[in-house]
């Protein structure tokens, strides 16, 4: 079975994982919702180790957890560096204007609201590394992920942790979720998805 064939075979298991991921309202701006953005954390370190990462971990801070997670079987090729948020925007808070205060964050059941972007994108980066790692029996490239949880409150812990772990994190390319070209001379390939559930 090749890779699309796959992904293609896991399409519902994965729509249920998405949902199951955008149910945990991890809103970083409101402190009532410190515990789901751990339970947040723990789904996306399970999910992880699911994808074959042997080292994960939940790193805490004076805030919110960040999930590190590094394989390295592929000492031939290059080294790739993921970072993205796992939280999601109160209801208050939206690219496309308010949503409906009686709608909870994150909550989705098959609704005409879009997936909050960079939640869909730590799972569409999650399902692409798992979906390669069975495969092919392990991931044919070496990938370091790191996860946040701050992304409405200024992302302190996120700062503080890369200023402490410069060698850690050292990889020879960077995939970020949800951000801009970072200047003239820097090699980038930005691309652009966003995911629309229908109603039935």
């Amino acid at each position: 079975m090749n890779l699309a064939e796959f992904i293609e075979g896991r399409r519902d298991q994965h729509l249920a994982e998405l949902c199951e991921l955008l149910r945990i309202p991890s809103v970083s701006a409101k402190s009532e919702h410190k515990p789901d953005i751990e339970r947040g954390a723990r789904w996306v370190a399970d999910n992880l180790r699911a994808a074959g990462f042997k080292t994960v971990e939940i790193v805490p801070t004076n805030l919110h957890p960040l999930v590190y997670a590094e394989s390295l079987e592929a000492p031939a090729n290059p080294r790739f560096f993921s970072m993205a948020t796992m939280t999601c925007s109160p209801p208050s808070l939206s690219i496309s204007g308010p949503r409906p205060l009686s709608n909870p964050p994150c909550a989705m059941a098959i609704s005409s609201a879009a997936a909050p972007p960079t939640t869909s994108q730590v799972h569409i980066h999650l399902k692409a590394l798992e979906s390669l790692e069975k495969v092919n029996g392990k991931l044919p490239i070496n990938v370091k992920v790191l996860i946040e949880g701050e992304e409405e409150v200024g992302s302190v812990s996120l700062w503080d942790y890369v200023q402490k772990n410069k060698e850690k994190l050292k990889a020879d390319a960077l995939i970020v979720s949800d951000t801009s070209m970072l200047g003239k001379g820097v090699p980038s390939i930005p691309t652009a998805a966003r995911l629309e559930l229908l109603p039935d």
